[in-house]
Formats: structure tokens, sequence, C-alpha cells
């Protein structure tokens, strides 16, 4: 039984390397480490939305800071799975905490790298809260889908997820 629960760890990490063999944007994984994880995530063109929120929360200086940061970042797809409205109503100044909350709930403390990731099942997240960490299907985040992994950044690492996680209330 260990053996299967092995080898399904290694099919896991093994799908999440396959999407990420040419680096996050086609050049290679050292080009991004030069970067912050704000920058890196500029860069990409597919973290508008996220990089908004982080300047509406206040958290751009934050996850420009010395880190290390693991940030599980949901792309502009992702937030577009959220219910209409949603995104526009917590850009607002009066849903600056609650922003806060949600953001800070996809970042952990330190850098933990794909191989890492597969061997837990939670991590406990910035927002104070604990994240839940499925191997099953591929890895998941709290249900998200992680797509790409270890975008390397000066300051950590990136991981891209296909949906927006929420904390708990």
């Amino acid at each position: 039984m260990k053996s299967l629960k092995n080898l399904n760890k290694l099919a896991a990490f093994g799908l999440l390397l396959v999407g990420f063999a040419a680096g996050p944007f086609g050049g290679t994984a050292s080009a991004a480490a030069s970067k912050d994880i704000v920058d890196t995530a500029v860069s990409a063109g597919s973290f508008n939305t996220l990089v908004a929120a982080l300047k509406a929360a206040g958290l751009v200086d934050t996850l420009r800071g010395k880190g290390p940061f693991t940030v599980f970042a949901p792309t502009d797809e992702a937030f577009g799975k959220l219910p209409a409205g949603t995104v526009e109503s917590l850009l607002k100044p009066e849903n600056k905490a609650k922003l806060q909350s949600i953001l800070t709930y996809h970042v952990v403390p330190g850098k933990v790298m794909a191989a890492q990731v597969v061997n837990l099942k939670s991590a406990k997240t910035v927002n104070g809260q604990a994240i839940t960490i499925s191997t099953g299907d591929g890895v998941k985040v709290d249900g998200a889908k992680v797509v790409k992994t270890d975008i390397e950044t000066s300051n950590g690492v990136i991981h891209v997820i296909d949906s927006v996680i929420l904390p708990k209330d």
C-alpha cells in the first residue's frame, strides 16, 4: 500500500513538471529568478487581476520583500471563475481587510518547491489558516489544481493554480 502511495506522489510530481520544462514564460526558470514575486507575476501577463488585487490590498511591498514566500497564484482565468461582480467588490477600499485575508491565504511562508509540496497534506498560510494539499489526481490545493510549478523568483517561488481559494470564515 505504501508503494502505491509513493507511486501516486511520483506521478503527481511528474505531471507538475511536464508543463514547466521550458520555464514559466517560454524561457528558462533562472530568467524569472532575478525578479521578485510581484515583478515575475507582472511579466507573465496572466496575473493582471492578482496584481491589481495585491495593489488594492496593500500587499505589493510585502511580496517584494525579502521572503522567502511560496505563492499559489491564481491566473486571470481563475479569477474569472468567481461569481460576477466578486472581484470588483473585493477591490473596493471598504473590503481591503477581506481581500488581504483572501490573498494571504494563497501565501505560505518559506520556499516550498513542488518536490516538497507533493509530500505535504497541508500547509499553514500567512493568513494563519492551513490549506489542504492532495495528490490523488494531480496536485490540488484546497481543490484548486496546480497547473505550473517552481517558478523561481528572487524572494520565493510561484505555483500557478486554476481557481481562487478562499479561507474559512
